[in-house]
C-alpha cells in the first residue's frame, strides 16, 4: 500500500483531528509540518495549488483543505473502512 503524505500546520485543529483519526484507524501516513518550513510549504502549494492544511497526497490523488467529514469518503474510495 502506498503511504499517503499529510501536510499539516502547527496548532491547526483540523490537522490534529485528521492525524488522530488516521492514527486511531491505524492507517499509515507520513506527516510533514509546513509551519516554519518554506520548502515543505512550497511543495504543498505546488501539489495542491493552495496553502491551507491539512492537505493529503495519496499516490498523486490530492485532498486539500479538508476535515474528517471530507476524509471519510476519500478513504472509502481507497477501499479503507472509515
Amino acid at each position: 500500500m502506498v503511504k499517503p503524505i499529510v501536510y499539516v500546520k502547527t496548532g491547526c485543529p483540523w490537522c490534529e483531528e485528521v492525524v488522530e483519526y488516521l492514527d486511531a484507524r491505524r492507517i499509515p501516513f507520513e506527516q510533514i509540518t509546513v509551519s516554519g518550513n518554506r520548502d515543505a510549504m512550497q511543495a504543498m502549494i505546488d501539489l495542491s495549488g493552495q496553502s491551507k492544511a491539512p492537505t493529503m497526497d495519496w499516490d498523486g490523488e490530492v485532498l486539500a483543505d479538508f476535515g474528517v467529514d471530507e476524509l471519510v469518503p476519500f478513504l472509502r474510495k481507497k477501499g479503507l473502512a472509515a
